[in-house]
């Protein structure tokens, strides 16, 4: 907890539950009522917060100190989101996502397209551990050959978040499947084990789903002109040569399976394009440079395609950087005084069967991300919170570690205003509440997981196993 005044003082239920609810009803008010933009928003929550901090005997330097803690706790993904913008100019001026369209416009079938493009997501996003990364290149080009077969951008959008969430949610060198494990006191390899119980099931279910909607969709003519017409822009605007074009991914991708730091493995390949955009695709250097910085659409004559090859540099994330860094102040003025802990102590005193717990669990991740912006605080606060009462129901430690994934992982890409649904959204171009009905596996995973717990389905118990730590 950051350094306080002296004189500051602990938040009684009451007070603690006012503050939250006045944030709750300023975003629910201004988003979906006025349509106020969500910085403004933030700034108003920021304000009412900080009212209750200084009336709880914080002081100005420790509210400034609870804010910049929690944004300095974030810093690793706001590099991310840096290098991200810069990954997607590179990759578009060196043609490896214009490769990728090319050449899977051919192969990918409308019925086909959403069941396969989720399952190379996930298989990606496992392979590398992170979900910003599979969004950031693969989500792209799905965005753009969906486009292509005019599939509607927002279940594309959905299919994306799908498949890459699983992979952040399953991948022994995911961050969060790390931090869960650990804050939750449990072997990693145990709490992977732990969630294929409820996860796999429901990865499967989404498929499925996903799968009906392409027979959907495949019932429909293929709009082969169109596709016809955007090959042909490609291949006029690039040297389209996978072997020499698909480098930077390949790159990034190895990079990160050997466990190279991610910031290492993008800033490697973000060298990398740069040199096959000037040296294969003839860009000049400045040019390309400056793109990383703010990319420029080419005028290929197809304003859809121009769009999307326009897309990425630093600048074009500066409305979800600075968005996250609100939110993240936000977090740290809840966590740092103490508001949000009070608030699940009192929901956690009440819980009593092993039902009510896995699902007061998730839905305190919930709680955790919306109030603070990203999932990191959210699986450390909640492990901390709810880890004498599992082992005091005799659960297994993974029980914990999957219950808090599911509730905080999963449904952080769901909240507009998370780090990771402010990423999405500006990576994608689709809006998070667009998306959201068709993120399948996201929303469902939860009350797939209580239901099981009901039964008694994948409950593991420390008789069962020998706990971790």
């Amino acid at each position: 907890m950051a350094p306080t005044h002296t004189e500051s003082r602990p938040p009684g239920l009451i007070m603690a539950s006012t503050c939250f609810a006045g944030v709750v009803l300023l975003i629910a008010f201004g988003l979906f009522v006025y349509g106020i933009d969500l910085h403004s928003i933030m700034f108003l929550c920021l304000l009412w917060t900080g009212g209750f901090c200084f009336c709880l005997g914080h002081d100005f330097t420790a509210i400034r100190e609870m804010m910049a803690a929690a944004i300095v706790r974030a810093l690793p993904a706001i590099y991310i989101f840096i290098l991200i913008g810069m990954v997607i100019a590179s990759f578009m001026h060196s043609g490896t996502i214009a490769a990728l369209m090319y050449y899977g416009l051919n192969w990918i079938s409308p019925a086909l397209f959403l069941p396969l493009g989720m399952l190379l997501c996930a298989i990606m996003s496992v392979a590398t551990g992170t979900s910003w990364g599979t969004v950031g290149t693969l989500g792209v080009v799905f965005i753009g050959i969906g486009s292509a077969m005019n599939i509607p951008l927002p279940l594309v959008a959905g299919m994306i978040v799908c498949g890459a969430t699983f992979g952040d949610k399953m991948s022994p060198v995911s961050d969060t499947t790390n931090l869960a494990a650990m804050s939750a006191g449990t072997n990693l390899y145990h709490h992977i084990y732990a969630m294929l119980f409820t996860t796999l099931p429901t990865f499967i279910l989404a498929l499925i789903i996903f799968a009906i909607y392409g027979v959907t969709m495949s019932a429909g003519d293929l709009p082969t002109t169109e596709i016809g017409a955007i090959q042909l822009a490609l291949e006029n605007q690039y040297t389209l040569m996978p072997l020499i074009t698909l480098l930077p991914i390949v790159l990034m991708l190895v990079l990160s399976v050997k466990r190279v730091p991610a910031e290492i493995a993008m800033s490697a390949s973000i060298l990398l394009a740069v040199m096959i955009a000037v040296i294969l695709q003839g860009d000049n250097l400045a040019l390309v440079l400056n793109a990383l910085w703010s990319n420029s659409a080419p005028a290929t004559g197809i304003p859809n395609l121009d769009d999307l090859l326009g897309r990425g540099g630093i600048y074009s994330m500066s409305w979800t950087l600075i968005l996250a860094l609100m939110a993240l102040a936000l977090g740290g003025l809840l966590h740092g005084s103490g508001i949000l802990e009070v608030l699940l102590r009192g929901i956690v005193a009440r819980v009593k069967s092993s039902t009510a717990l896995v699902a007061t669990t998730m839905g305190s991740g919930l709680l955790g991300n919306m109030a603070m912006g990203e999932a990191y605080i959210s699986i450390i606060l909640n492990c901390q919170l709810f880890k004498a009462r599992y082992k005091a129901q005799k659960l297994d430690s993974a029980m914990l570690s999957r219950s808090v994934e599911e509730g905080s992982t999963l449904t952080t890409g769901l909240i507009p205003w998370t780090t990771a649904g402010a990423f999405y959204t500006a990576t994608l171009g689709v809006p998070v509440l667009d998306y959201l009905p068709y993120a399948f596996f996201n929303y469902l995973n939860a009350p797939l997981a209580i239901a099981m717990a009901g039964l008694g389905w994948g409950v593991l118990r420390q008789s069962q196993t020998q706990v971790g730590n």
